[in-house]
């Protein structure tokens, strides 16, 4: 199953909800504190503390950054 780390009211995270919502992905959300430096979940599946993080089991991916490049990910593997 996917998983998004999140923060509400991050406009990338919205924007990565947006297509995994209008491509009709079930995913689970997975919301983040507000301070990068408590983000250790975060930075143990993908190195670094931003999110959005997408994690993509089926398809090999185990922390993806950059809500550009999660987006491409989705539109490729599942429109």
């Amino acid at each position: 199953m996917l998983e998004l780390y999140r923060l509400p009211g991050c406009p990338y995270c919205a924007k990565v909800e947006r297509a995994l919502e209008d491509l009709d992905l079930d995913y689970k959300s997975r919301t983040v504190l507000p301070f990068r430096f408590l983000r250790f979940e975060v930075k143990s599946v993908s190195g670094q503390s931003g999110v959005p993080v997408l994690v993509d089991p089926e398809h090999g991916i185990e922390g993806m950054a950059e809500s550009d490049d999660i987006v491409t990910h989705l539109e490729n593997t599942y429109a």
